[in-house]
């Protein structure tokens, strides 16, 4: 019996409804692409890349404008923090796999595929340890409603690959390493060390991923023959609502190879937007 393509097992991903079975899925198809057991490796998606991932019934979505203000404390507070991170890890195993669905198949090279594969995969993993810790705070992953505007950025950016790349993981992902130190000084300070560990190990893991979309990013810049800095800028511009907000985490941002030349001029205070 034949063996599918690489394309069968990203449009499985995107298409599954259930979120732990999307993680699983995930992770499979990587082992998979890693053991080289895809016939002839890639495939191609066509017209049958879904615009919008598959999605369970629950948490129901909402409108920014209508979520709930997060307690600042408690186990709800908590439970609600955690959960908040789950839905975002969910929407990452999409975005990295869409990312090589869209733009890696047919015109990139198996590095680049093996580079997302690897945040998809790394995504997938973050999704299921949240997801595990809300089971064991008593919840689970759909208890609370969630952002419904996570993948925006995904369609405002479905026909441009440095646009994805600006603004996926060299803005918000990288806006998460801003805010994420706070988040395990706070949970630490609650006395959950559990979960302040969990986060920890999933904040040195996203630095790689800026890394990698700082990498990727350039390389194509440079192809284009323009400076990579002056680039992100008119694509975050392009593609990204509003400046960007300090206090920016600027060790961790070097870390992961973004430097304050690409995110400084977008910032509120220097931003000739507003």
């Amino acid at each position: 019996m034949p063996r599918p393509p690489l394309a069968a097992g990203l449009l499985e991903v995107l298409s599954c409804t259930d979120a732990m079975e999307k993680a699983r899925l995930a992770r499979a198809v990587v082992a998979n692409w890693r053991a080289g057991a895809y016939e002839g490796r890639r495939g191609t998606c066509g017209g049958a890349l879904p615009d919008y991932p598959g999605r369970p019934e629950k948490p129901e979505l909402r409108a920014p404008r209508d979520m709930p203000r997060r307690s600042a404390g408690g186990e709800k507070g908590r439970f609600a923090l955690l959960h908040a991170l789950a839905h975002i890890e969910l929407n990452a195993i999409d975005l990295a796999f869409d990312l090589v669905a869209r733009f890696g198949l047919a015109n990139q090279s198996d590095d680049f595929i093996d580079d997302w594969l690897g945040v998809g995969d790394d995504e997938a993993r973050h999704f299921m340890m949240v997801a595990s810790r809300l089971e064991e705070l008593g919840g689970h992953y759909g208890d609370l409603p969630a952002h419904a505007g996570l993948w925006e950025a995904a369609e405002k950016t479905k026909d441009d690959l440095l646009g994805r790349l600006a603004v996926v993981p060299m803005v918000l992902e990288a806006r998460g390493l801003d805010v994420t130190p706070g988040m395990i000084t706070r949970l630490r300070q609650s006395g959950d060390e559990a979960s302040a560990r969990m986060i920890g190990i999933i904040y040195c893991e996203e630095q790689d991923h800026v890394r990698m979309g700082v990498k990727w990013f350039t390389h194509f810049a440079a192809m284009n023959g323009g400076d990579p800095s002056e680039i992100f800028h008119y694509m975050v511009r392009t593609y990204f609502r509003g400046a960007l907000k300090p206090p920016f985490n600027h060790e961790a941002r070097e870390n992961s190879g973004l430097l304050p030349s690409f995110y400084e001029p977008l910032s509120i205070k220097n931003d000739n937007r507003l």
